[in-house]
């Protein structure tokens, strides 16, 4: 049996695995640090902590974390600017449009798991306007716990009625790729994301590295093998 043949459906990452969202993500620090007295931050340098959302972009660009006085209101002062914007430069991937129609013309379930809030995923879903649309969306706060935490992806299977053993998890972020496998996914790192900056993918432990969104179509039908290494423990949520 081939792994196609075993798959059901393939999940998605948001934010630098189906959408380049790094260009409007980072328009809005640099408006916020501009309004603040700093100077901007480079794209080069803005981009691998994009999927980290505001908690990454606050770090690099003030030195906050959560647990910092002000960070809650520089946060919200935030994500109204990119809230704002939200799809200025957004687009999905090169050839992420063309996967998906694959994945559907094949039978196949697709949908997206994200960190990012609902009331921001709803509203950039709704101007990039996917075709064929997801099947299931699932926000960071659709559930009791974002990733790491399996939670978001076992909700999404049972959306789309379909087990985990049968999903596939395309994601940029080592968190992405402990949620996985914590749910009982076959897993893939997508190379063509923003990756972070804490391990190199290739520790993370997924199934598989894919390098362009086509290549996923290479797992599904078998035709690559898993040949990276276990990764470290998943971190608590």
């Amino acid at each position: 049996m081939t792994a196609q043949a075993k798959c059901a459906a393939v999940l998605f990452d948001l934010d630098g695995t189906y959408a380049d969202t790094a260009a409007d993500m980072g328009a809005a620090l640099n408006t916020l640090l501009a309004r603040h007295g700093r100077p901007p931050l480079a794209t080069a340098l803005i981009r691998p902590h994009v999927s980290s959302g505001a908690r990454g972009l606050l770090r690099i660009g003030f030195d906050l974390t959560p647990d910092d006085a002000g960070y809650a209101a520089l946060r919200a002062e935030y994500l109204d600017l990119y809230a704002a914007d939200i799809c200025c430069h957004t687009r999905p991937f090169d050839g992420m449009e063309t996967l998906i129609r694959r994945l559907v013309s094949q039978g196949l379930a697709w949908g997206i798991v994200t960190n990012k809030p609902g009331w921001l995923t709803t509203p950039l879903l709704a101007a990039i306007n996917p075709s064929p649309a997801p099947a299931c969306v699932v926000s960071g706060d659709t559930t009791a716990h974002a990733k790491p935490h399996p939670q978001p992806l076992l909700h999404a299977c049972a959306l789309l009625d379909v087990e985990p053993a049968h999903c596939w998890y395309v994601g940029d972020d080592a968190r992405d790729i402990h949620a996985g496998r914590a749910a009982g996914m076959a897993t893939l790192a997508a190379g063509w994301g923003y990756l972070g900056t804490d391990s190199p993918p290739g520790d993370w432990g997924a199934t598989g590295l894919v390098e362009h969104p086509l290549g996923v179509l290479d797992w599904l039908t078998g035709a690559r093998s898993p040949t990276l290494p276990p990764a470290n423990p998943p971190r608590a949520a």
